[in-house]
């Protein structure tokens, strides 16, 4: 390493205080800056190595930019560098004071709806940025539409390029309220519209002196502000269990523990719990991490449960609350994003992986398919490459599941070609029936 930027005193200190991590997923139309953007969230917040923004200033003055191209700080790809665009989704991560970040810059074209789906798929929340010039267009309908399919529970508008409409509060109010026309019909709930210019850095990290009329905070300062503790299942208790931890030495002998990650709820010592699908029911003697104890786990923890009696539990196998209780779906409804080159058509048998269970499925029929351009919908007896589409599946075998809406953990999956054991799809519950 040869160095870093200078940084601001307690810098290395952030992540001490800053230990809550928000996802964040970055789209919009080629174009419109969404790489810009991230650039330039790191470069003012100290997050560039020096070497890092040597290598930028000799490639922006190879490329004939005239200015320090930031985009290149998330721009790796050697092909994306010589197109200009963002071709495949690039994560970065930094630290304030507030909040760890991890920022997924999912590409804008629609051929690369897929990767925008991957990049998505776990975010807090999703930044769609908008060209100040050309305002709300189809792409933002569509990433829109997709981060309201996710889930995704906070949206930011982003109007960019505030500095070529010369910084107009009038404009600003323009798209503001088409997209508040947009939310309203998708159905969003916590939206926020900023306007910013990334390439000079207005409104990003630091006040627009350009922009007196905004007195709505900085692109930063909404980031750091979002909260999303109330953003977890913690009605629905549950918990895959993906290994069967039984270390068979004397000094262990009587120890036997089910390491996951919780899925769902609350989990305590002493928590009564249901055993699936076998229907065991059980109470909880302890949850634990390499460090000890716990006096509660929540969603998104990967910790070690252990029982008070000795019963038969595997991987695949769920553990949950007896009054609440997911599921067991031998058949299910689901939205889908089709994610391979190679088209599937009604009754294509496929592997799926659910939580932590692997089963068999066949696709008994795609009932609908998302035109991206009027985001209408239209019949259709297949899935394409980056189709969004609404189908439904029969397992061979139950799978433990929850709508999507309740539970992102349990209400998600992935399907599988058996053949190459490529992933070929991913599909978030709709309606599902025992």
């Amino acid at each position: 390493m040869s160095g870093t930027s200078e940084l601001p005193p307690g810098t290395f200190g952030f992540a001490e205080s800053a230990s809550e991590l928000l996802r964040l997923v970055t789209c919009g139309s080629v174009d419109d800056g969404k790489s810009t953007l991230i650039g330039r969230l790191l470069y003012d917040t100290k997050q560039v190595m020096s070497d890092q923004l040597e290598h930028v200033e000799e490639t922006s003055e190879r490329r004939g930019d005239g200015y320090v191209n930031l985009a290149l700080l998330t721009d790796g790809l050697r092909a994306e560098r010589e197109q200009g665009i963002t071709i495949d989704v690039a994560y970065r991560s930094f630290v304030t004071r507030a909040r760890r970040f991890q920022l997924a810059d999912a590409p804008g074209h629609v051929q690369y709806t897929r990767n925008m789906v991957t990049g998505a798929s776990t975010a807090d929340v999703a930044v769609v940025l908008l060209d100040a010039r050309k305002g709300v267009i189809e792409q933002t309908q569509r990433h829109t539409f997709i981060a309201t399919m996710l889930g995704i529970p906070h949206v930011v508008f982003a109007v960019n390029k505030m500095d070529l409409v010369d910084f107009e509060e009038e404009r600003f109010g323009e798209i503001e309220a088409d997209l508040r026309e947009l939310t309203e019909h998708l159905g969003l709930s916590d939206t926020a519209t900023i306007p910013i210019a990334a390439l000079p850095g207005d409104n990003v990290v630091e006040p627009s002196e350009r922009m007196p009329w905004w007195q709505g905070g900085t692109f930063l300062e909404k980031l750091e502000g979002i909260e999303i503790a109330g953003d977890r299942d913690a009605s629905h208790r549950r918990f895959p269990v993906q290994w069967v931890i039984r270390p068979m030495s004397d000094e262990h002998h009587d120890y036997r523990g089910y390491a996951g990650q919780v899925a769902g709820g609350e989990w305590h010592a002493g928590d009564e719990v249901v055993v699936l699908p076998s229907g065991r029911r059980t109470t909880v003697v302890a949850v634990e991490t390499h460090d000890g104890p716990l006096q509660v786990a929540v969603q998104g923890q990967s910790v070690v449960v252990r029982l008070a009696d000795e019963i038969d539990v595997a991987r695949g196998d769920m553990l949950c609350g007896p009054s609440d209780q997911p599921v067991a779906a031998r058949e299910l409804e689901a939205h889908v994003c089709w994610m391979s080159e190679r088209p599937v058509q009604t009754g294509a048998r496929l592997a799926v992986k659910h939580t932590t269970r692997w089963t068999r499925a066949i696709l008994e029929e795609v009932s609908s398919v998302l035109d991206v351009e009027s985001l209408d919908w239209h019949p259709a007896d297949g899935l394409a490459l980056n189709d969004l589409a609404r189908v439904r599946l029969r397992f061979a075998e139950p799978l433990l599941v929850d709508p999507y809406t309740e539970n992102r953990a349990t209400g998600a999956f992935v399907l599988v070609d058996e053949a190459s054991n490529e992933t070929v799809g991913a599909g978030m519950v709709s309606a599902a029936s025992a």
